[in-house]
């Protein structure tokens, strides 16, 4: 009880120190327990979505689930009705309370034999018509439809005779108008009689309750649900053969909890209706959407905690940081108790306790943090961009707590680790301690900044290794398992490489502090003693200034990296903003009469000089088929559009030099329009772009080829080839440079298609495949329409930043322009930002780069003002010994630049070195080793700017700080604290 009651009195005496470490608490607790919360809503988003893109495509609703059973006669009536009761049991007391979902339409659909059925009165209508229908009842129909003639149905027969509605389709294929008559007169059958009394249509288009259109009712006679289950399913007076369970629910309130107990009540259903009915059809379009979801939550988990690990690897330090500074204050506090007699499982157990009731306190608070924190990485459309984009769905889960739980826990471990140090010093060694201030710290004394790199650049051994594979097997980074202990290796390399730096700086200090000791004034010769003194003083600042801003610098660099790699992508592979494709007039025979046309053209053109016996085919010449060219000035006047460039795409085409023949890519554009059009990445070509172009100008029939053209035929800049394609005859060209990128055009080789490489060794039956590289010939599109043929090229359009899509495409259709294919650069980028692992990845890299930022804020002015507080003593001697304020300021800003201001440079170089070696490795994850144009490490000189502005902001706050601290110390005082 002693210890407890000193534990709490010393937390409130070192009440901002308990504070910073209860923030360090709060947002490890907070990001750890956001990773669930944001991937269950990121996910969620992704379903929806998803759910959404099906309706649009399939126009069918996604949240449909739909059940049929077909009954035999073999089963007979009374077990048919007994059966399918007990199904709408199922269906509405199991089956819709797994589904747990809001439901926005249910009914039940129940149909008999069709029957041949005779009119009451034939004079009325053609008795000659073979009329045969089905009689149908629907649950709620009148609630969903609404009558165009007629009126609606009793639900009593009326003298004998039931009344029923039928489909406006009906009254044609029946050949029958309303208030006519019918009787059953098949065999065997009651001779039921049915009056037409209204016709039907739905109350609302877009009412769930209709899965079917009513034209499928064209055959049916649709009697009142009450009256059919009174009629047949009670009296049996018609075997009921067919029923129908339809339920509709709002898929947008689904979770992915909502996935399991979907797929719960389907297969229950299924499996319910298989016991009791030999035909039994179910559809749920919904399931195919939702079947891969798992797989997903798995990757965006792993994803979150391999982004998440340099971020969480920097709030341990922090904490391991504060919880050092705290131990160090109470050294002689844990010292005097040691050599009272306290063991050191006592000590211990008291600041287990105080970490308890601090991580009581961050898990009742992180969790909350961590669902503001999800909301704000919702808004994320970049890194460091927010957007009013929707809400995610976020709320806290168990999971969560869970997550925060763990985060708790390892967060005490990490600020008990001083205390266990602290408690092997008695009194004596403390004060020997105290006075060896130049020893090595743990880090360097065990070698553990080596072992770090050492790790770190076995496992970028590692990927690079992976990535090989990938390339020489011509496999996707999903082929091969996705070792997460890969993205670890990063974080590894900062902290290591931090004390590494530290291992050399203060020798640097002391030549530094040799090479001038006779020049240096004296405020910065005794700074050059401090720092050059007193390493492990300020060693645990600079590690924790150069992790943080090196961690900031690498989750900016590999966000940016990610967004532009992704977004070039998108670019390279459309080659301009949008590619539109327009159908052409043509005079191609119409499908079905070629073959006569064919035959009848080549019976005039090449009539046989004898008789062909009926088994030696006729040779048959296609007719060349000849294009109309529409007008191309309507594309360059649509809203928007700033440039545009016809493109001929030939992808079966086929070059020749000498004997040798290989099929290519052939490409035709007009070299000014499609300069200004197209988009290539600088540095992808030997020259600029634009020096390509300037080079074919200059002559008609100049051409560019790709580099596996050359190699192929070992041809060089001056040499020429035909090239050319089926039913054209080939043109001369002359060769002006050679490239390895062009806009559009993917120079990796497709792994798909291997060809046996032709050895040398005769009869080797497993030659080795040879993979084959694309090729491709740029020409001018005029010179190929002259000398070869004119044939459908596609438009490419340059947009305006401000242009909008839709109105693009509507000025399309008021134009009457027939497009048959268009590609959209923005919209594509529009769900590449949407994509749930581009929004973890966006969300997480700020969060990272943000809270990098707050901690080394918090961390700097937490140690400059507790080590200024604890050095008073000695600036008060100083200040007694006739130094001025200002010559106090000048030593403090030395030291703030030789410690912070190194470690904020140690931190960039780090930040920089770490991007460039490692941020290539999200392309495991991101699938990107076949990325055309190749993955390229970014730097955005903004994050720098902001980085460099929050750090001199950072600097000039604690200056003033310390400045004013400084300015508060009475000489007096200070010398009374105590013997130097």
């Amino acid at each position: 009880m002693a210890l407890l009651v000193m534990m709490l009195r010393k937390m409130v005496k070192n009440k901002w120190l308990e504070l910073s470490l209860l923030l360090g608490l709060v947002i490890s607790v907070g990001l750890a327990s956001s990773m669930p919360i944001y991937t269950n809503a990121i996910l969620h988003r992704l379903l929806i979505k998803d759910l959404e893109l099906l309706q649009t495509d399939s126009e069918q609703y996604p949240g449909v689930m739909w059940t049929s059973v077909y009954s035999t006669s073999e089963l007979g009536a009374e077990e048919t009705v007994k059966r399918m009761r007990e199904a709408d049991r199922y269906m509405k007391e199991t089956m819709l309370p797994r589904l747990d979902l809001p439901i926005k339409s249910y009914m039940i659909e129940r149909a008999t034999d069709r029957f041949k059925m005779s009119p009451v009165d034939p004079d009325r209508v053609d008795p000659e018509v073979n009329r045969v229908a089905d009689i149908v009842g629907m649950s709620d129909l009148e609630a969903h439809a609404v009558l165009k003639d007629g009126q609606w149905p009793k639900k009593e027969p009326v003298n004998g005779t039931y009344e029923v509605l039928v489909v406006e389709e009906a009254l044609t294929n029946f050949k029958m108008v309303v208030g006519n008559e019918f009787v059953i007169s098949d065999e065997g059958a009651n001779p039921l009689r049915f009056k037409v009394v209204g016709v039907i249509d739905r109350k609302a288009y877009d009412d769930l309750y209709w899965y079917n259109y009513l034209s499928s009712y064209r055959g049916s006679f649709l009697l009142p649900f009450e009256t059919f289950e009174q009629s047949f399913m009670e009296e049996k007076l018609a075997f009921v053969r067919s029923s129908i369970w339809y339920t509709a629910v709002d898929y947008n309130a689904m979770e992915l909890s909502s996935i399991g107990k979907f797929a719960f009540a389907y297969n229950g259903a299924e499996a319910f209706l298989d016991e009791r009915f030999d035909n039994v059809s179910m559809k749920a379009p919904a399931l195919q959407t939702m079947a891969g979801y798992y797989a997903k939550e798995e990757k965006l988990r792993v994803m979150l905690w391999s982004l998440n690990v340099p971020v969480m690897i920097m709030l341990a330090y922090y904490l391991f940081m504060v919880s050092n500074l705290i131990t160090d204050r109470q050294k002689t506090e844990i010292a005097v108790l040691r050599s009272r007699g306290a063991s050191r499982l006592q000590i211990v157990a008291s600041y287990f306790v105080e970490g308890l009731l601090l991580g009581a306190l961050a898990l009742a608070i992180g969790p909350l943090l961590g669902l503001q924190l999800t909301k704000m990485l919702g808004a994320s459309n970049g890194f460091l961009e927010f957007v009013q984009r929707a809400a995610l769905k976020v709320k806290l889960t168990e999971d969560a707590y869970q997550y925060g739980l763990v985060a708790v826990l390892c967060s005490i471990v990490m600020t008990i680790l001083p205390v266990l140090f602290a408690t092997r010093a008695t009194i004596v060694g403390h004060k020997q301690q105290m006075a060896r201030q130049h020893k090595h710290s743990f880090w360097h004394k065990y070698f553990i900044d080596i072992a770090l790199v050492g790790v770190a650049l076995y496992g970028l051994q590692s990927f690079r290794r992976r990535m090989g594979d990938l390339q020489a097997l011509g496999l996707d980074a999903s082929d091969l398992q996705i070792d997460p202990l890969l993205f670890l290796v990063p974080a590894l390399f900062i902290l290591g490489s931090a004390f590494l730096l530290l291992r050399i700086y203060p020798f640097l200090i002391r030549l530094l502090y040799a090479a001038g000791r006779k020049w240096w004034p004296p405020s910065l010769y005794s700074t050059l003693l401090q720092v050059g003194r007193s390493t492990t003083q300020y060693q645990a600042i600079m590690v924790f200034l150069s992790v943080t801003l090196a961690t900031g610098m690498f989750s900016a660099s590999a966000a940016r990296t990610i967004n532009k790699n992704a977004s070039e992508k998108i670019l390279y592979a459309n080659g301009a903003d949008i590619a539109v494709k327009i159908k052409w007039e043509d005079d191609a025979p119409i499908a079905g009469a070629g073959e006569d046309m064919d035959e009848a053209d080549s019976g005039d053109e090449e009539a046989p000089a004898a008789p062909v016996t009926p088994t030696v085919p006729i040779p048959v010449v296609k007719k060349k088929v000849q294009y109309s060219e529409p007008p191309f000035l309507p594309m360059t006047q649509l809203p928007g559009v700033e440039h545009a460039a016809k493109v001929f795409v030939k992808k079966d085409a086929s070059v020749t030099v000498g004997k040798e023949k290989e099929t290519i890519t052939m490409m035709g554009i007009d070299t000014d329009d499609f300069g200004y059009t197209s988009w290539l990445r600088n540095g992808l070509l030997d020259h600029h772009f634009y020096d390509y172009l300037n080079l074919m100008a200059s002559s008609p029939s100049a051409v560019l080829i790709s580099r596996s053209i050359a190699d192929r035929f070992h041809l060089k800049p001056g040499d020429t080839l035909y090239a050319g394609w089926n039913g054209v005859e080939s043109a001369m060209f002359n060769i002006y440079g050679i490239i390895d990128y062009w806009p559009s055009w993917n120079p990796n080789p497709n792994f798909n298609d291997k060809t046996p490489s032709s050895g040398s060794a005769a009869g080797n039956a497993k030659a080795a495949p040879k993979i084959k590289y694309p090729m491709l010939v740029v020409g001018h599109l005029s010179y190929i329409q002259n000398n070869m043929a004119l044939e459908p090229y596609e438009v490419w359009l340059k947009m305006k930043l401000e242009a909008s899509s839709q109105q693009l495409y509507q000025a399309m259709e008021d134009k009457d322009i027939p497009v048959s294919e268009l590609t959209d650069s923005k919209q594509m980028l529009i769900r590449v930002k949407n994509d749930p692992f581009q929004l973890a990845i966006n969300g997480v890299m700020t969060l990272g780069f943000l809270i990098s930022i707050i901690i080394s804020f918090c961390g700097f002015l937490l140690y400059w003002v507790l080590s200024l507080s604890g050095r008073v003593l000695q600036l008060g001697i100083l200040r007694a010994m006739g130094i001025s304020f200002r010559q106090l300021m000048v030593m403090l800003v030395g030291e703030q630049l030789m410690t912070s201001g190194a470690a904020i440079a140690i931190g960039i170089l780090l930040g920089n070195v770490t991007s460039r070696l490692f941020v290539p490795m999200f392309q495991l994850s991101l699938q990107s080793s076949s990325q055309v144009p190749p993955f390229q490490v970014t730097f955005d000189p903004r994050d720098q700017m902001q980085l460099y502005m929050i750090v001199g902001i950072m600097l000039a706050i604690g200056l003033f700080i310390l400045g004013s601290m400084l300015s508060r110390i009475k000489i007096h005082q200070a010398v009374k604290l105590g013997e130097d």
